[in-house]
C-alpha cells in the first residue's frame, strides 16, 4: 500500500513538472517570437509601394508646386488597391495643396506634415490595408 502511495504521488509530481516546464516552454517561444519582429527588407517595402507621378498644381495664393510621392502600404493587396484608387489619391494631394501657402511646406516639419496628412486621409480610404508611410520623392515650389 505504502508503494502504490509512494509511486501515485510521484507520478503527480512528475507530470506536475511536465505541466510547468510545458507552459514555461510556451510562454518563452512566444516572447522570442515576437520581440524578434523584424523590419521588412528594402525589396519587399518596393513590393508594397505606389509611385505617384509628378503633380504640378496651385497653392494657396499665386504660387505652385511640382511634386510627386511613393506611398509605402503595409501588404500586395493594399498596393494593388491604392493602384486602383490612384485618381481618389491624386484629388486628396491636390485639394490639400490647394490649403497650404508656399511658407508651409518650405521647412522639414512642412513637408513632414504634408505626408502625415497625406498619409490620414488616403487610409481613410483603404478597405484592404493601409498606408505605413508616405515619401516626398521631387518637390519645386515655385
Amino acid at each position: 500500500m505504502k508503494n502504490n502511495k509512494l509511486l501515485m504521488i510521484m507520478l503527480i509530481l512528475l507530470v506536475a513538472i511536465t505541466l510547468v516546464g510545458a507552459v514555461a516552454l510556451v510562454v518563452v517561444l512566444k516572447v522570442n517570437g515576437e520581440s524578434e519582429h523584424k523590419e521588412p527588407s528594402i525589396e519587399e517595402v518596393l513590393e508594397a509601394s505606389v509611385d505617384v507621378p509628378e503633380i504640378t498644381t496651385n497653392l494657396q495664393g499665386n504660387d505652385f508646386i511640382k511634386i510627386s510621392f511613393k506611398i509605402e502600404t503595409d501588404s500586395k493587396k493594399a498596393k494593388e488597391e491604392l493602384e486602383k484608387r490612384d485618381f481618389q489619391v491624386k484629388n486628396i494631394i491636390i485639394q490639400e495643396l490647394s490649403e497650404r501657402e508656399s511658407e508651409e511646406l518650405q521647412g522639414k516639419d512642412g513637408k513632414i506634415g504634408l505626408e502625415e496628412t497625406l498619409k490620414e486621409k488616403i487610409n481613410s480610404l483603404m478597405l484592404e490595408g493601409k498606408v505605413k508611410k508616405v515619401y516626398i520623392t521631387q518637390s519645386l515650389l515655385q
